[in-house]
Formats: C-alpha cells, structure tokens, sequence
C-alpha cells in the first residue's frame, strides 16, 4: 500500500469480523488515502489511525493508478448541453454553469491519456421547431474533489487552485490547452 511495510496483522473472533493491521507508510502515502480510497477498501467499516514515526530515506515514486485528465479548452459558462456527450469520457468534476478557462481539469479521462474538450459549447436556437428534437439531459453528479484529494489527484504537471469557494485542479502549462494539445517533451 503506498510504499507501505506491513509490521503486523492479527483478526479477531471470526464473528466480529475484524482485523488489525499495523504498518509503517510514508506520510506522502497517506495523503489522499484516508479521504478516498480507505473508504472504498474497507467499504465504510475500517478506522485509521496514525503517528509520526521519524524521518526515512525516500522510497521512491508512489503510483495513484490515474487516468488521463479532461481539460477545457475554453473560456466561458459549462453547459448541460455540451457536458452530456461529455459524461462517456470520464467522470466530471463540474456542475453545469460552472466558469472554466483553458487548461481546467474539468473531469477525469476513462482512458490513459489527457483530452482537450470544450465544455462551453451552446445549443443553436433558431426558429424551426422540430417534434421530439428537444431532448431531456440528465447529467450524473459530479465528483467534488476535497483539498486532501486534489493534492492526492494531482500529476505532476498540474497546479492545485484554493479559493474561498472553490478547489480546482489546473495543467501548468495554460498556453498548450489555449492551443486544444499537450505540450510537446522537452528534448534532453
């Protein structure tokens, strides 16, 4: 778990159902995994709990398991409209009406890489009507991330933005999201 080291693991009288298991983890291992993904491991019956043990050599990169990210390639207002096809390719982060500008992660990609899509687009309102053209949309909810896991989220080239209302995950790099790609390696 997380570079974690397993030091023991003792279960109780099988109809209690429990089990403790005591580990060392960095602190960089817990930060994201007690919000989340706890949760979803123990499905809601587990407590943690945690000390500082001391300070370790560093144990290497930890892997989160994450998708690519989606990315607004727009300044302006999400819609309903242009966020329901949007729903097939990950899980969002927004709400409609919600102010995106390039380079906002905007949801989380079902696939590896990142995708650059516009959240912004409006439905054309013209004057011929059509019978059954109108269509109801019904969005999922969104998945509101919490300070502890949008740091836990976070690639390494993205920001976290903290404002008194909001927490917003951002690409570094605003110009290539302005551009609709990701930015090119840099040669070394």
């Amino acid at each position: 778990m997380r570079k974690g080291e397993m030091r023991s693991y003792e279960s109780g009288d099988p109809e209690e159902g429990w089990v403790r298991v005591v580990m060392d983890v960095p602190a960089r291992g817990l930060i994201g995994y007690m919000a989340g993904e706890f949760k979803n491991d123990v499905h809601g019956q587990g407590t943690i709990n945690h000390i500082f043990k001391g300070y370790e050599p560093y144990k290497g990169a930890i892997d989160t398991g994450r998708n690519g990210a989606l990315i607004s390639m727009m300044t302006g207002e999400s819609s309903g409209y242009a966020m329901a096809p949007l729903q097939a390719r990950g899980t969002l982060f927004i709400h409609p009406q919600t102010q995106v500008y390039p380079g906002m992660v905007i949801g989380e990609s079902s696939k590896a890489a990142d995708l650059y899509l516009n959240p912004c687009v409006k439905k054309q309102l013209t004057n011929i009507r059509a019978a059954g053209a109108d269509e109801k949309i019904v969005l999922a909810s969104p998945r509101v991330l919490t300070l502890e896991e949008a740091l836990a989220y976070m690639a390494d080239d993205e920001l976290v933005e903290v404002t008194p209302t909001s927490i917003r995950l951002r690409k570094k790099d605003l110009e290539s999201a302005k551009k609709g790609r990701a930015p090119k390696a840099k040669a070394k």
